[in-house]
């Protein structure tokens, strides 16, 4: 890889870090405000809850699976100049996603109840018909969580990479405009989890218009289809079909730690969210911006030696950066978690034990952070296969190790597994690649 390429992708990486970085400020004070409403009581464990259902489809169809399926195609076709059948297949596979996701948001509204059931099993039946009505809003966002994450394909592919990375922005800042106006109010916590619910729908509208809009301006000629049989779209749609399957594993271990939870202490599930959202942070920041910057590039140009020098450069990068983070949040977790959240209804017993968590979730930062990166070299291969066995290993080792140390360890068992299986999965995706290249 030059030098001139290095400074690009370097280049592009920023690009990302600043949008994620503007994204996740907003998101912080977006959970910061929500913490100070719901607590950590029954309302914030059926909003948590009610969330995973948008958060589950968006991860299954949206950035990560349409990301490793769709941009190393769309952008092949690009670097060939046939920008025609870019077009082309760009709007077919923006068909599909319309019509799926219209039919799972009918389904989320109508089984709203049943879904509850399943999801929080140990929830009593007045949080299970607050989490059903919080459902039935949010499932409503599905399709444009989804088509955010294509237009982001789009752009990315189009070296247009601060756009969709700030956009989020718009989604978060619905949902503070709304959770202020809840304590100016002194809303009580039910309904201040039902106006948030619905300041995340009118949040992911925004956000898919000003993506859009970003969209017209490379192609100015989006014609949505149907069009299941163009090659390429054939070619995209078997590569998502793992990619999905890899995703869907790991949403199953997420549905595994939210049930577990739901059956240990009030107030576990809400301290799984809390400390999620610091630790994505870094690995948004870092791992995810050199990923999402070095996938168009690996996808134009797979030769075996330009990519073992981007992977040399892309791990030590990102290792360094999270060992950093890891000891960033081990020594000072309290203090930050007592800063963001520990305000109105979230005591000092709250912080203390969302610290904990983030601290044992720490631990596994620099494998997650490496994974991404042996992912994406992956994905620009055209292997989806791989990383959706490794996701499954990481899951095997997750429950068993979740369903041994819960009662033990009670609140910090989902951290703890989810630090063993990263570090399994690191090698489970390294394996493979480095027979391949």
């Amino acid at each position: 890889m030059s030098s001139e390429d290095s400074s690009s992708t370097t280049s592009s990486a920023k690009k990302i870090s600043a949008g994620i970085l503007l994204s996740r400020l907003t998101g912080l004070l977006r959970e910061s405000l929500l913490r100070s409403v719901l607590g950590l009581g029954p309302a914030a464990d059926a909003f948590a809850a009610a969330l995973r259902i948008p958060n589950l489809l968006q991860n299954l169809l949206g950035e990560g699976s349409l990301s490793s399926s769709f941009i190393p195609v769309y952008s092949r076709l690009i670097s060939e100049g046939k920008e025609e059948e870019a077009g082309k297949v760009a709007g077919a596979i923006a068909g599909l996603l319309i019509a799926f996701t219209g039919g799972l948001t009918l389904i989320g509204i109508f089984m709203a109840k049943p879904i509850a059931k399943i999801l929080t099993p140990g929830f009593t039946s007045e949080k299970l018909d607050l989490t059903a009505d919080l459902i039935k809003i949010t499932t409503c966002g599905i399709g444009f969580l989804v088509l955010a994450a294509w237009c982001l394909g789009v752009l990315n592919s189009h070296r247009k990479f601060f756009l969709s990375y700030v956009a989020p922005v718009i989604w978060n800042v619905a949902q503070v405009i709304v959770l202020i106006i809840a304590i100016s109010n002194n809303w009580e916590p039910t309904k201040a989890a039902k106006a948030a619910a619905w300041g995340l729908l009118v949040g992911g509208a925004a956000q898919l218009l000003l993506q859009f809009s970003g969209v017209l301006k490379l192609r100015n000629k989006i014609r949505i289809s149907f069009d299941a049989k163009n090659s390429h779209v054939k070619e995209i749609v078997k590569r998502f079909n793992p990619a999905v399957i890899g995703r869907g594993v790991v949403q199953i271990s997420a549905y595994f730690d939210l049930l577990l939870a739901s059956l240990l202490a009030t107030g576990a599930v809400a301290a799984l969210i809390s400390a999620q959202v610091l630790y994505i942070l870094p690995v948004s920041l870092f791992a995810l911006s050199l990923a999402a910057a070095e996938l168009p590039e690996m996808s134009r140009n797979i030769d075996n030696a330009n990519l073992l020098r981007r992977l040399d450069q892309g791990i030590k990068k990102v290792s360094f950066l999270m060992l950093i983070t890891s000891v960033i949040y081990i020594s000072l977790g309290d203090q930050i978690i007592g800063i963001l959240f520990q305000w109105g209804s979230f005591s000092r017993d709250d912080t203390i034990l969302v610290a904990a968590t983030l601290a044992v979730y720490s631990l596994g930062l620099p494998a997650i952070g490496c994974t991404r990166i042996l992912q994406t070299a992956l994905y620009a291969r055209g292997d989806t296969k791989t990383p959706a066995i490794a996701a499954s290993m990481r899951v095997a080792i997750a429950l068993f190790l979740g369903l041994l140390l819960m009662f033990p360890l009670d609140r910090l068992y989902i951290s703890d597994g989810s630090l063993n299986s990263e570090s399994g999965g690191l090698f489970s995706d390294w394996g493979p690649l480095s027979q391949g290249i």
